[in-house]
């Protein structure tokens, strides 16, 4: 466990590669448009963490299974959950949702974080579901303090979710992050109150509730990465990397 407690000095550079993270995905965000491909987005998502001095932590993620990732940049779309790969002939159109999802490797530590947003105009509908997979994270976040537990986060956001008529994934999950890209301790987004790991402060947290219009059930696609919805409803996407502390959490993943 106490490798899983982060230094003061290795928190510091958490906290300015998320800054660099925050930037760079909110300059990603901006461009999605109806027709933009989401190799486009990748493009831009790379030049912007090169700009910065950050390196993008997915590319050759899970090389040594012999199917590395091929981008920097996660692009989800539609009934994608997590994992979509960016492709030239994926044309963005009016009315989709995209979920982005990117991780930096900075003076050798990693950040994580995503976001779900519109291309050109959504629905009310729709709006509502990325509406309540944000306000879950933000519960999340306002769940995580040293001496809660990774059932209480899990219960947050689950009973806000499904309150709301959606469900969460249950297949994947939130997990520590920092010395690699996925770490000890998994932070599951349902679960019940008082149960699982107690966190400590100076853990680091990647919070990410995924969220299915329909069931939550999933699946996963023959390129061995993109993970979408077993019943091909909508699915959103929102992520922070935090550090517990002892009061509550400090959202690293933040532009001043």
């Amino acid at each position: 466990m106490s490798n899983l407690i982060k230094t003061t000095s290795e928190i510091e550079i958490m906290r300015a590669g998320g800054r660099i993270l925050a930037q760079v995905l909110q300059t990603v965000a901006a461009a999605v448009k109806p027709g933009i491909t989401t190799a486009e987005l990748d493009s831009l998502a790379r030049q912007e963490l090169g700009r910065l001095g950050a390196e993008p932590s997915f590319l050759n993620y899970g090389a040594e299974t012999g199917n590395p990732f091929p981008a920097a940049l996660c692009t989800s779309v539609d009934s994608g959950v997590v994992h979509g790969i960016p492709s030239p002939e994926v044309i963005l159109k009016e009315g989709q949702i995209i979920g982005l999802d990117i991780g930096c490797w900075y003076q050798g530590m990693c950040t994580d974080m995503a976001v779900t947003v519109g291309v050109g105009k959504i629905s009310p509908a729709i709006k509502k579901l990325l509406n309540v997979t944000k306000t879950a994270l933000e519960l999340a976040i306002k769940t995580v303090k040293a001496g809660a537990t990774s059932g209480d986060v899990g219960y947050a956001v689950q009973s806000f979710v499904e309150s709301q008529g959606f469900s969460v994934v249950r297949q994947l999950v939130g997990h520590g992050v920092g010395k690699a890209v996925h770490e000890e301790p998994n932070i599951p987004n349902f679960g019940k109150k008082g149960t699982g790991l107690k966190l400590k402060s100076g853990m680091t947290l990647a919070l990410e509730p995924m969220v299915n219009w329909g069931g939550y059930e999933i699946e996963n696609l023959a390129d061995g990465w993109t993970v979408v919805t077993k019943d091909g409803s909508l699915s959103a996407h929102f992520e922070h990397t935090v550090v517990v502390t002892k009061q509550g959490c400090e959202i690293l993943t933040k532009q001043i």
